[in-house]
């Protein structure tokens, strides 16, 4: 496996390509052109000034996170081929550009749910977290809104404001979306673009929904070990694979997360790993990595991506923020570089306990 961290530009990230390079065993980025729009197409000398810009702070771009998918296709509108073939042309350019991976998600409207993204726990650290019963008494147009005041400046991937001041339009798009309209949407986007990835050998990982349940009434396909079998046998092609996230399968409890990495051997692309501490079934927060500090026993997640193979990228997904930072929360430089060394040192002894 290759060791990587999210960065999404130095236009828009705190961390700098620098810092990410002097974390023990990290050495590549999973990156994006985080200034484009879902149904933009990528230029080519866009991709690549991105690309050159990595590899002379001595890093890979090893993945890009996200070419996002616009809500025409999810929606299954009239206009969606259009924007396909938009999408089409982007991975045209990556390929050009020797680029591998995609992650992306097929999540209506949101494409996460929290209820607060400054949390603090005992420790004295913020960090993300979900209550249900916070949502249930929200109207999804004040969603935004109410967590807003807390982003550092920053803007959170999937809670772009302009794309927060259409959401009653979003809403209104999806109304007769149901999950089994949003998988025959998402079949007919994968049947259109694997002859792409598989001219170009682009790895599609999708991400999973995030929390594992409908939201606001939303449709939430990509949840558990069923839908996502099903994913894969509808579009049986190897590029057409996962984003296996254990922050996001794990916010379901049902969810045996080392069990689904298993039956997904060949076909996990990428690995975001991090714990979660739940509070309730439908209340968490996120925790440090170790595995005492919260819920998810991280040791058995890495032994599972270890027996099936994996040699994708890997990286700590959000973080505390820690020791004064103030960055994008879930994205500070600290306590992912805790991360990145902490699930390294997990694979080192898996990898030495095999040998032996």
């Amino acid at each position: 496996m290759q060791m990587t961290l999210r960065w999404y530009g130095s236009r828009f990230d705190t961390v700098t390509l620098q810092q990410i390079r002097q974390i023990p065993g990290v050495t590549g980025v999973i990156s994006t052109l985080y200034d484009t729009a879902p149904g933009d197409v990528w230029e080519l000398d866009a991709i690549l000034a991105l690309k050159k810009e990595i590899e002379e702070a001595g890093l890979s771009l090893a993945g890009i996170e996200s070419v996002n998918v616009h809500d025409a296709i999810k929606a299954g509108l009239p206009e969606c081929d259009r924007y396909i073939d938009n999408y089409i042309a982007t991975l045209e350019n990556l390929g050009k550009a020797d680029i591998h991976l995609v992650c992306y998600n097929f999540m209506p409207v949101f494409d996460w749910t929290r209820t607060e993204l400054a949390r603090v726990r005992p420790d004295g650290s913020t960090v993300l977290a979900y209550n249900q019963e916070a949502v249930d008494k929200l109207n999804p147009e004040e969603m935004f809104s109410s967590i807003s005041g807390d982003t550092n400046g920053a803007v959170m991937p999937g809670w772009e404001p302009d794309r927060m001041e259409h959401i009653k339009e979003l809403f209104d798009m999806y109304r007769d979306v149901d999950d089994e309209k949003l998988f025959a949407n998402l079949k007919y986007f994968l049947e259109r673009i694997m002859p792409v990835c598989d001219k170009y050998d682009i790895n599609m990982a999708i991400h999973p929904d995030d929390p594992a349940w409908s939201v606001f009434g939303l449709p939430r396909i990509i949840i558990n070990k069923e839908n996502i079998l099903r994913m894969m046998k509808m579009v049986d092609n190897p590029h057409n694979g996962v984003t296996f996230c254990s922050g996001s399968y794990g916010t379901n409890l049902k969810n045996d997360l080392p069990d689904m990495i298993r039956s997904l051997k060949g076909r996990i692309h990428f690995a975001h790993v991090r714990n979660l501490k739940f509070n309730s079934p439908t209340d968490f927060e996120e925790a440090a990595h170790l595995s005492s500090d919260g819920s998810f026993d991280m040791y058995e997640i890495m032994l599972a991506l270890y027996d099936i193979g994996f040699t994708g990228p890997i990286r700590p997904d959000h973080g505390r923020m820690i020791w004064g930072e103030v960055a994008m929360p879930g994205y500070g430089l600290y306590d992912r570089a805790l991360g990145a060394a902490y699930l390294n040192g997990l694979w080192e002894a898996i990898e030495k306990s095999h040998k032996k």
